[in-house]
């Protein structure tokens, strides 16, 4: 983190912007870049906001307010989308300090995971985190890791009926239980699914992408930067002067561009505590991004790394 906040340089924030849809909210006369979501069409950011590790603070009030400023420049840059989970220790009542704190609330899509190996106290987790995130209900609950997703998938899909959340999803983190997601994408209605990827990372390129294009399911992409170990790495390097090919200003904004350049991947979710980090990421989801030619470039790029 010290080692890009030290990289970090200006930051282009004007000029005009490729679009693949231009969101609702543009942050200084810039069109941010959405991807609709399949199931409905409504469309959201292609850069969105983590909380695992960076939102985990406790009750410390200037590491509170410092997420604070993190969800505000979140937002007035362009971005919607913030993902936690009851797994996160005291994120979900940060984000909810925050929301409040800073009037976000109406503005964020929210989405949240229920964690808990009893399937009979799933509703009473997701109210438990609503609270916590003081939101009227959830755009998006996923099953987090697949953890007793065959009594929490029908309770997701109950509250879906009755207007208690919008979406249901479900989730993998670091590549775990590939063929169980691919089994429930084939299975189960849900609307999203969330899984790692990025230029290193790449083993859902080869079923579980091209499977959520098939079936009309959403793709949310969480640890791109691979907990800042892949950021660490790259910025011993300097940035490929082709970066600037497709409007990127550091190696955050190359990677963010590699996986959502992908056409099934709708939202990548980088965590931060740094506000520098949060604009500089929200560049990512403006501008050019990389045909094949150039996503191949990434690749090669990053592996010689």
């Amino acid at each position: 983190m010290w080692n890009r906040r030290r990289a970090l340089r200006t930051i282009a924030a004007a000029g005009a912007c490729a679009v693949l849809r231009p969101a609702t909210a543009l942050a200084q006369s810039r069109a941010i870049l959405t991807r609709p979501i399949p199931s409905t069409s409504e469309a959201l950011p292609v850069v969105g906001l983590g909380s695992w590790i960076t939102f985990n603070v406790g009750d410390d009030p200037v590491a509170r307010d410092a997420c604070t400023d993190v969800m505000r420049n979140f937002i007035e840059t362009g971005g919607r989308t913030i993902d936690s989970s009851p797994m996160y220790g005291s994120s979900q009542e940060v984000i909810g300090y925050g929301l409040r704190k800073a009037a976000l609330t109406g503005r964020v899509f929210s989405a949240d995971k229920v964690w808990i190996s009893s399937g009979a106290q799933g509703r009473d987790q997701i109210e438990r985190s609503r609270q916590k995130w003081q939101v009227a209900r959830f755009d998006l609950v996923q099953v987090h890791n697949l953890l007793n997703w065959q009594e929490h998938l029908p309770t997701l899909f109950a509250m879906k009926g009755s207007g208690q959340v919008r979406y249901v999803g479900i989730t993998t983190s670091e590549g775990r239980r590939h063929r169980d997601i691919e089994q429930l994408m084939r299975s189960q209605a849900i609307d999203f699914v969330q899984v790692t990827y990025n230029p290193v990372d790449r083993e859902v390129e080869e079923r579980i992408l091209p499977l959520a294009r098939d079936r009309g399911i959403a793709v949310i992409v969480s640890r791109p930067f691979g907990e800042g170990a892949l950021l660490r790495a790259l910025m011993r390097q300097p940035l490929p002067p082709w970066a600037a090919d497709i409007d990127c200003t550091s190696w955050a904004q190359l990677v963010l561009k590699f996986i959502v350049s992908h056409p099934a991947v709708t939202c990548a979710i980088p965590a931060t505590t740094s506000v520098a980090h949060v604009r500089e990421n929200m560049n990512a989801a403006c501008g050019r991004l990389p045909d094949e030619s150039l996503r191949r470039r990434v690749i090669a790029a990053v592996e010689r790394v």
